[in-house]
């Protein structure tokens, strides 16, 4: 049996859960799961947002652990190896799945829709979506790479941002602090938008060269026309054109965050710089392993907090309050 930690009914508190897995699928593993990271997409499984969820729901796509046990077809991994799982847990047989776009996958099977998450002591999944952790990176901040992490490594591969660009952040959160990390990493010239007058000085240390404020409207005015790459993380419905203003000839503005909102925007006045409006979600488990070696060559690290994974409840009100810097890790003790 696997014990666990389940919502029953949509936004319900956590209660203790067991299930009986099955026999393990052949080409799949069996993780014991020592961390595994909290991220707001839980919550909105939780309370069921998306339409997506069924229940009882045991959220959980931030794994970090050993492998336990491994299917009989598995070549890849070995018993007691560091892995770690994300947003997907299987993916499937179609063009992108023959492809290095495997999250863009049409069959592609997240952890914790229609199966149980890792908000629990072992968690299954394919061995094609399970990736190795490095040596050198702590298992307690490993978590939060395998989705937060990747969200935002992710559009530095797929739109070739350059060392040379000049980048800016909206929102410096459980997203926007590890991309103030990559983006300072990768050799950009960074700013952060932060409505926040304590975050300022919190990002300038995260990586920042600059801050702006994300309320002012004459403070972001005055940045016309600078940006080459504007990578928005938060889910909130804020002023685009203003924001599209400070981008640069053939700049672009890319959506990470969930804004559930619909656009508003004057698309003559981004013919007139010819900008780009783009989104993207997690990464292909390739991408999550240019992640990981990324952060540990660089020292990218989440901010955590560590809760016991039997105060679940707890952490998820915490992150909720949104007083959280930056990332809420569950321990299995």
């Amino acid at each position: 049996m696997i014990k666990a930690y389940a919502a029953l009914e949509p936004k319900g508190e956590l209660q203790p859960f067991e299930y009986a897995p099955g026999a393990l699928g052949k080409n799949d593993v069996e993780i014991d799961v020592l961390y595994c990271g909290i991220c707001h997409s839980d919550i909105s499984m939780i309370d069921n947002e998306w339409g997506l969820s069924e229940y009882p729901l045991v959220p959980g796509h931030e794994v970090a652990g050993k492998i336990a046990a491994i299917g009989d077809d598995v070549k890849g991994f070995t018993i007691g190896q560091n892995v770690g799982l994300g947003w997907h847990a299987g993916y499937g047989d179609c063009p992108s799945c023959s492809s290095s776009d495997l999250n863009l996958a049409a069959t592609a099977q997240p952890t914790i829709v229609g199966r149980h998450g890792g908000f629990a002591d072992k968690v299954r999944a394919e061995e094609t979506s399970v990736v190795a952790i490095p040596d050198g990176i702590d298992l307690s901040v490993a978590g939060p790479l395998f989705c937060g992490g990747v969200t935002v490594f992710n559009p530095l591969v797929q739109f070739d941002i350059k060392p040379t660009h000049k980048v800016a952040v909206i929102g410096i959160g459980g997203l926007g602090h590890m991309a103030l990390q990559f983006l300072n990493a990768w050799g950009c010239e960074v700013t952060a938008f932060t409505s926040s007058e304590a975050k300022k000085e919190e990002a300038i240390t995260l990586g920042a060269h600059h801050t702006l404020n994300s309320r002012d409207e004459a403070e972001i005015a005055a940045a016309e026309g600078q940006f080459d790459f504007i990578l928005s993380t938060v889910n909130i419905k804020l002023d685009w054109n203003l924001y599209i203003s400070t981008l640069a000839p053939k700049g672009r503005l890319h959506f990470v965050g969930a804004t559930l909102e619909p656009l508003d925007i004057n698309v003559f006045g981004m013919m007139m710089k010819q900008a780009s409006i783009s989104s993207s979600p997690v990464g292909s488990p390739e991408t999550i392993t240019k992640t990981l070696d990324f952060a540990n060559l660089h020292g990218v690290k989440p901010q955590i907090e560590i809760f016991p994974m039997s105060q679940v409840n707890e952490a998820i009100e915490k992150l909720k309050s949104g007083d959280v810097r930056y990332r809420i890790v569950l321990e299995n003790k």
